[in-house]
């Protein structure tokens, strides 16, 4: 009797693991549209990085951050995938972290043609600065690390979030899009 008692829980216990295993999603793991996104912004980052010198892993993360995996109003209209403010006649609201709290703004927001396009407009920000200063987004391009890079971004003022290196940070870790920016080290050094 204790034999079949033993065999009975043992049973009910890999049962229980078994479904636990099979509902459990684990950290990492992107559904097939974010994978497709991931995939379509490294091709591009892959090509940018070449002439501008930004890293991919960066590059990627932002991209999903600021539009929501390329959902949101801005991305989906102005093909804006980085948020960056301009000459538009359209504005967009927006939330700004100003004086310890999150305000929404109205703002107007650069417009592209594709996400090609707003990927290098964004590395050709970071690249050449802005006009009041041209040297805003060194660091970022020169950190040796995609965790100072994302650091960079936050001392130069690129987004008010005081959490935004923590979640650019987080992106490319639970993506693994580090791997982008080894992908273009061993290809330099194959060459």
């Amino acid at each position: 009797m204790k034999v079949i008692l033993v065999f009975i829980i043992l049973f009910i216990f890999s049962i229980a693991l078994i479904s636990k295993k099979l509902f459990e999603e684990p950290s990492g793991v992107s559904t097939s549209y974010e994978q497709e996104f991931i995939n379509e912004l490294a091709e591009n980052a892959k090509l940018i990085e070449v002439k501008y010198s930004v890293r991919p892993s960066v590059m990627i993360a932002q991209a999903i951050l600021e539009s929501n995996w390329g959902k949101s109003e801005l991305a989906q209209k102005e093909n804006n995938y980085y948020g960056i403010k301009g000459e538009n006649p359209s504005s967009y609201t927006t939330n700004e972290f100003e004086e310890n709290e999150w305000i929404e703004i109205d703002a107007q927001f650069r417009s592209y043609n594709s996400l090609f396009e707003s990927m290098e407009d964004y590395a050709k920000l970071l690249q050449n600065g802005t006009e009041w200063d041209e040297d805003l987004y060194q660091e970022v391009i020169e950190a040796p690390t995609y965790e100072e890079s994302a650091q960079a971004l936050q001392t130069a003022g690129y987004a008010t979030d005081p959490d935004y290196p923590e979640k650019v940070i987080s992106v490319i870790e639970t993506y693994e899009l580090y791997k982008y920016d080894y992908d273009t080290i061993e290809q330099e050094s194959k060459e």
